[in-house]
């Protein structure tokens, strides 16, 4: 059993100019690498084996970040079944000239621990300390369901 606090990933990357588009801000895909990345180790800490990304959920992009600012990404383990987990990622944004911090992107993606023949295996339970962990937890599981439920709405057997 893991707490999210022993598996959560903080990492900074700068905005380089070749890591953004024609308006001078950061390229969507590189931040969704970013997220993929800081998540992926998330899960890995958690499970202690390598990971697939199975699904990457309700990625919001509120406000974009500037060539040369700063970008803070943290991750941690919201959910965890019997062989998958449900990542939370954060960005923000810093200035690094007024130190004014901002959000940017939120994501959520679920990853499948692979034991060494590269089959889904069983992952640790999570235990949940804090509200934020029990919240986190809870919403998780209200955004496993609704995906469920558009799945069977929408029929997803193509």
């Amino acid at each position: 059993m893991k707490t999210p606090k022993m598996s959560e990933i903080q990492m900074r990357q700068m905005v380089m100019p070749g890591d953004t588009n024609k308006h001078g801000t950061i390229f969507g895909g590189t931040i969704m690498s970013w997220i993929d990345i800081a998540a992926a180790m998330c899960a890995e800490r958690h499970c202690n084996n390598p990971v697939v990304t199975v699904h990457v959920d309700d990625i919001h992009f509120i406000s974009p970040i500037k060539v040369g600012h700063h970008v803070f990404i943290r991750a941690s383990i919201n959910y965890v079944g019997n062989t998958s987990m449900i990542v939370g990622v954060k960005v923000q944004g810093e200035n690094p000239y007024t130190g004014k911090v901002y959000n940017t992107t939120k994501a959520y993606l679920t990853f499948v621990a692979l034991d060494e023949y590269g089959k889904p295996m069983n992952v640790p339970s999570l235990k949940l300390e804090t509200d934020d962990d029990k919240r986190r937890y809870e919403n998780a599981l209200k955004r496993k369901e609704a995906k469920k439920n558009l799945d069977q709405t929408l029929e997803l057997n193509d």
